[in-house]
């Protein structure tokens, strides 16, 4: 091809083309599909440019027709195994998440010795008699203050208005259960 026709085929493509993507996403209804039409007539239009008497006309019917030959294609009526699949319902997680960092901030408000008490009670799922001795203290102490801990967090929440029994998870419910 001349250089001379090459520009002029540069300068075509470039002033039509988003006419020529909208002209096939209307024939075929997706832009992916649409931008595989073009391509192909584009490619297709290149090497007949220079014989060309209208060549805008030309265009516009080789979109049209790949836009059609690209939805005729087998892979395009393949459907992923996804969707196959009934849609599941699941729960809105957002208000857990909030609860959780309510808890996580109420936890940091109260003192440190009573923090490792609950946590090692409540969130680990400790004994009495595990918790002493993880954290170097008797029973009794482990004991207090694991009480006064709860009883503190139990302030701190009920002022930021949640209750810690709705926060418990599973583990929590059932160590707490046998406490």
């Amino acid at each position: 091809m001349r250089a001379e026709d090459e520009e002029g085929f540069r300068e075509y493509v470039a002033a039509q083309l988003p006419a020529l993507r909208k002209l096939a996403y209307v024939t075929c209804g997706d832009w992916h599909t649409a931008e595989d039409a073009v391509a192909t007539a584009l490619a297709k239009l290149y090497p007949r440019w220079p014989r060309l008497d209208r060549p805008d006309l030309y265009a516009k019917t080789m979109v049209v027709r790949a836009a059609i030959d690209e939805k005729r294609r087998p892979w395009r009526r393949e459907r992923a195994a996804g969707d196959a699949l009934p849609e599941v319902a699941q729960p809105d997680a957002t208000a857990s998440v909030d609860d959780q960092l309510r808890v996580r901030a109420a936890l940091r408000a109260i003192s440190p010795r009573q923090r490792a008490a609950v946590v090692c009670r409540h969130y680990l799922g400790m004994s009495l008699e595990e918790t002493a001795s993880v954290l170097g203290w008797h029973i009794g102490t482990a004991k207090s203050q694991t009480s006064r801990g709860l009883a503190r967090l139990r302030e701190v929440l009920a002022a930021d208005r949640i209750d810690l029994d709705e926060n418990m998870t599973p583990e929590r419910e059932k160590t707490s259960a046998s406490a």
